[in-house]
């Protein structure tokens, strides 16, 4: 029903059920919000969307509140001007006045409100909570006293990611934002995502740093420091610095890598077509064996970490094989560097990635010989953006440089791990080729593709049909096992993505992208599937000369030793 109403003297149509705020959006006025997420159930707990409706003694909360018919309503009065700043500075009374040293500087919604409503002085003292800081979880930090009880980390948690490892905490003036028993976040439900890091509006919830570790391992004379990077942190450098998203884009990181000190730089991509080789092998061997389905796939260390504390009895439809993270860091202490005369105890391998869940990878995998790490530091895209600033880097005086080694080398396939859908479509193409001998043609999935948080396909092979899906968001994934466990869903293939659209919206992605960024993103690697020549797994001829003089046939030996993670035995929550 659609009906009219007026906001600031202009009549604007409006439907019912609709919010203020909804209404207010769409006809581009903007209305500060600090609670309020889109698509979200609203929660009015902020109350800095306040607006005025006459006829109404008080202000109502715009986020929350159903427009009705009879309906005149002011966004910007004196006496909601008036009302946002007195909440504003109530909320800043007990706010540390640490902006200088505080990780958010420059990119706080609180500090961008205390502009925009004038904000010049403390009006109001409370007295200052000393609560201690978290830092329990090897991926999240959390300063309780930067917290101004928005709510949108234990709303995305709960109905998002769907654990509610954080949440309300005690009632009224003791009310606050914690964990269950107050343990921290690594001794409940925490997956690691995130994705709570990126909707909070201040420096509450932050990433453990590791770019010091990294800065003093390029200043260490004795050690031969070398970085992997997933296949998303181009465009991610590319958006963050205003340069093209092409391949350029690929080679100018590998020129900043160098400038910083990096002996070499490596393309995560390989490992995923490594990653794509063991997988379809298992499935193969699953086909043949007749195990139970589905598979899922393994390479976010979220989804696998939910597994194994929530659902330990379905590890057995886990994928062996380790992130490709995991395996290119394995390959590169045990392989590469032992080929070029080095001593892997000499060797620094950092990671770049876009998740904060991979920063716990480390700790989780399995020692190799004598103990040796395999990967000695993960950092996300945001501490890459912060390394660049503080190294000088200037992309505009840099030549883009080619890949230093062959191990570089990677199919397009690999490429598209890092959006929700890619890492099924090149398994996919992998598989049809090892049961058919034949290529799939054409390579492109269309229904593996896109936004949607849920993606159905069905290939023909055969005399067999695989029906696979891939889900992002682990709220929906949790739905999905609810499905299949009951026998409402039967699939071949289960791909998982914790963070909302995969990697590219990843829990160490740049805070603060919209939809138009995370396309762009998206469409970045999908133009590179499009125009490179190599788009399948089993064609890379650097893997080829892998298997045949390092490694035995995928899914078996050796591989089983370097390349897959027994995870049937579940460590401590």
């Amino acid at each position: 029903m659609l009906f009219n109403i007026e906001i600031n003297g202009r009549q604007v149509s409006a439907k019912k059920g609709e919010t203020i705020l909804s209404v207010i959006n769409r006809i581009g006025i903007k209305v500060p919000t600090l609670c309020y997420l889109s698509n979200l159930s609203p929660a009015g707990a902020c109350r800095m969307c306040v607006v005025e409706v006459e006829g109404l003694s008080h202000l109502v909360p715009a986020c929350s509140h159903p427009v009705e018919e009879w309906m005149q309503i002011h966004t910007h009065s004196p006496r909601v001007l008036n009302a946002r700043k007195a909440l504003l500075e109530l909320l800043l009374a007990n706010h540390p006045d640490d902006c200088l040293y505080c990780d958010r500087n420059g990119s706080c919604e609180l500090q961008a409100l205390s502009d925009e409503l004038q904000v010049r002085e403390r009006k109001y003292i409370e007295k200052r909570r000393h609560i201690q800081i978290d830092k329990a979880c090897q991926s999240i930090e959390r300063d309780p006293a930067k917290c101004v009880l928005c709510g949108r980390c234990s709303k995305i948690c709960t109905e998002v990611i769907g654990v509610s490892a954080i949440g309300s905490v005690g009632r009224g003036s003791n009310s606050r934002i914690g964990t269950t028993y107050n343990k921290g976040l690594n001794f409940n439900a925490c997956v690691r995502c995130g994705q709570c890091i990126m909707i909070c509006p201040t420096g509450a919830l932050t990433e453990r740093k590791s770019l010091y570790k990294v800065m003093e391992a390029l200043a260490t004379e004795d050690l031969y420091t070398v970085v992997q990077f997933s296949p998303t942190v181009p465009a991610a450098i590319a958006e963050e610095f205003g340069l093209k998203s092409n391949k350029d884009a690929l080679n100018l990181v590998r020129a900043a890598f160098k400038k910083m000190g990096f002996r070499q730089s490596f393309d995560v991509s390989l490992a995923a077509d490594l990653t794509i080789m063991e997988e379809a092998a298992a499935l193969l061997d699953r086909v043949n064996s007749d195990e139970k389905f589905p598979m899922f796939t393994s390479c976010c260390p979220a989804w696998v970490k939910y597994l194994e504390v929530n659902k330990p009895h379905l590890l057995q439809h886990l994928s062996g094989a380790k992130s490709p993270q995991q395996i290119m860091g394995t390959v590169i202490k045990k392989y590469i560097t032992s080929s070029a005369g080095l001593k892997p105890e000499k060797v620094f391998v950092v990671s770049v990635m876009p998740c904060t869940a991979k920063k716990a990878e480390p700790e989780s995998d399995q020692p190799g010989d004598n103990g040796l790490q395999m990967l000695d530091a993960v950092i996300t895209t945001r501490e890459l953006f912060k390394m660049i600033r503080l190294m000088g880097i200037d992309f505009s005086n840099l030549e883009p440089e080619p890949a230093d080694t062959a191990f570089s080398l990677a199919s397009s396939a690999g490429r598209l791990f890092g959006v929700s859908g890619g890492h099924l479509e090149g398994l996919l193409r992998t598989i049809y080729y090892l049961s058919s001998g034949q290529e799939l043609s054409p390579f492109k999935i269309n229904e593996l593709r896109g936004l949607k948080s849920k993606k159905e396909a069905r290939l023909r092979i055969n005399k067999q049909t695989y029906t696979v899906v891939a889900v992002n968001g682990l709220a929906n994934a949790i739905e999905l096992l609810g499905e299949i466990e009951t026998g409402r869903a039967d699939y071949k293939i289960v791909e998982v993505m914790a963070c909302p659209f995969g990697c590219i919206n990843g829990g160490g992605q740049k805070i603060g992208s919209d939809e138009k960024s995370l396309k762009a993103k998206m469409k970045a690697l999908y133009d590179v599937d499009e125009e490179e020549m190599l788009k399948v797994a089993h064609k890379n001829p650097v893997l080829t000369d892998f298997y045949d003089k390092f490694l035995s046939k995928p899914n078996s030996g050796r591989n089983k030793d370097l390349l897959h993670q027994n995870r049937t035995k579940t460590p401590d929550a």
